[in-house]
């Protein structure tokens, strides 16, 4: 990686506090983290973002939304990290997030399912989208604000994780993941 990241040492203000939240949730500071310290108020505005979508949708349909979108795009950081999110919420289990990273969403409610295939469409075809689209949303149950939360919310994943594909950021091993799903969410990726 050609980026120079601010050392843990000297990080200060939200750097610091980016590196010191995933050595208390892993261990050590991910790569993804360390590249997003370079614009700590750019990772501190996204956060806001994150924190202004999720309380109309939840995080489940969150989790879909984001995965959605990251096996879409191919990120092998996002599907990582957020498997391990969706594990550790009771979002999917071990055997839903396996199947899901095979292409198969059933792990997911019938509502999320349409979060995601929603979320798949907006981060490879979102020209193409129509009202029929966010009709699936509709006939799925969400409300207006949802529908603009969960838009959100893959249209943030996109930028996230195509800053971090654009700039090869390695990926580590995630914690809280067996090797068998995390060789499945990786293969996912591409």
């Amino acid at each position: 990686m050609i980026i120079s990241t601010p050392p843990a040492e000297t990080a200060e203000g939200h750097a610091a506090d980016m590196y010191a939240e995933d050595v208390a949730d892993v261990g050590f500071v991910f790569a993804h983290t360390r590249v997003m310290a370079v614009n700590p108020e750019a990772h501190e505005a996204f956060m806001a973002l994150i924190r202004a979508i999720v309380p109309s949708i939840g995080v489940s349909v969150y989790e879909a939304a984001t995965l959605g979108a990251a096996r879409a795009i191919g990120s092998p950081h996002c599907l990582l990290a957020h498997g391990r999110k969706a594990l550790r919420a009771d979002v999917l289990t071990s055997d839903g997030l396996e199947a899901f990273a095979r292409q198969d969403d059933s792990g997911f409610s019938a509502a999320e399912q349409a979060v995601v295939q929603y979320a798949a469409r907006l981060s490879v075809d979102p020209r193409g989208m129509t009202d029929a689209d966010t009709r699936a949303l509709r006939d799925a149950g969400y409300d207006d604000r949802q529908i603009v939360d969960i838009t959100l919310a893959a249209a943030a994943r996109n930028y996230f994780s195509r800053a971090l594909l654009a700039l090869a950021v390695p990926t580590e091993e995630v914690p809280g993941l067996d090797p068998e799903t995390a060789a499945a969410l990786r293969a996912a990726a591409g």
